[in-house]
């Protein structure tokens, strides 16, 4: 069960998302709805920009390039992470830092 002592949306701030960015907003939630990519995110919020053999030696656990650089492309298709190539590597950063804004909220929230 969740229990969560923070509240992201202010009780009686009444929000009106139109239905395109309510759309968007689900989107990018379905894109890092993944331990994994949460913790692509964690990393490059203290680190960027990082290539993928980084990112996978810094997360560890049984890491395998290939299933990384499938998230972190993924992620980039939907507007979550960009990247520069520089000579045959690939350097990923956060495209929009606001996102890492869920963190807080998430810290705040007592999963059972």
């Amino acid at each position: 069960m969740l229990k969560c002592s923070y509240v992201c949306i202010m009780k009686g701030t009444k929000r009106n998302f139109s239905l395109e960015k309510l759309q968007k907003v689900a989107k990018v939630l379905k894109t890092i709805a993944h331990p994994v990519k949460l913790e692509i995110l964690e990393l490059l919020e203290s680190e960027e920009p990082l290539d993928v053999s980084t990112i996978c030696s810094s997360i560890g656990s049984d890491c395998e390039i290939s299933m990384m650089s499938h998230h972190l492309a993924k992620m980039k298709d939907n507007g979550i992470l960009i990247s520069e190539k520089i000579g045959k590597q690939v350097f990923y950063s956060i495209a929009d830092r606001h996102l890492l804004k869920i963190f807080d909220c998430m810290e705040k929230c007592d999963f059972e």
